[in-house]
């Protein structure tokens, strides 16, 4: 694949952020439009998850013995979209929007392209890993 090389994994990175940036304008349309509820089950999961991520991350970090390669832009990302998650699942969690509201769309859209970051940075790190 010629597309995901892994050189600085920036370009791997670089394609998972705009595919996270394109799963959010779509989320922020559906649900601005209504056809897709956010519930706070979906919220609690997203805000577990990312937590999850967040903790072995720690503990990735603090039991290594040697410079970990490929982690420059890849971890960035990762933390980046971690951080959003949390932040974003605990704002909308403890504010209320309405069905049809703007702002409730474009956090929403927010936590989903955080949320899709942090899968697609995990990727591009498991396949930078794998070919080092």
């Amino acid at each position: 694949m010629v597309l995901f090389r892994c050189d600085g994994n920036r370009e791997c990175v670089g394609w998972g952020v705009i595919a996270s940036v394109i799963i959010g304008v779509i989320t922020a349309l559906l649900r601005i439009t209504g056809i897709i509820a956010t519930t706070p089950a979906f919220l609690w999961v997203v805000f577990g998850v990312a937590v999850g991520y967040l903790a072995v991350l720690l503990a990735a970090y603090l039991l290594r013995e040697q410079p970990v390669a490929c982690s420059g832009s890849g971890l960035s990302a990762l933390l980046t979209g971690i951080l959003g998650s949390i932040l974003l699942s605990v704002v909308l969690l403890a504010i209320p929007f309405a069905a049809t509201s703007i702002v409730g769309a474009v956090l929403v859209g927010l936590l989903l392209l955080f949320f899709s970051l942090i899968f697609t940075a995990s990727a591009c790190l498991v396949k930078c890993r794998a070919s080092a």
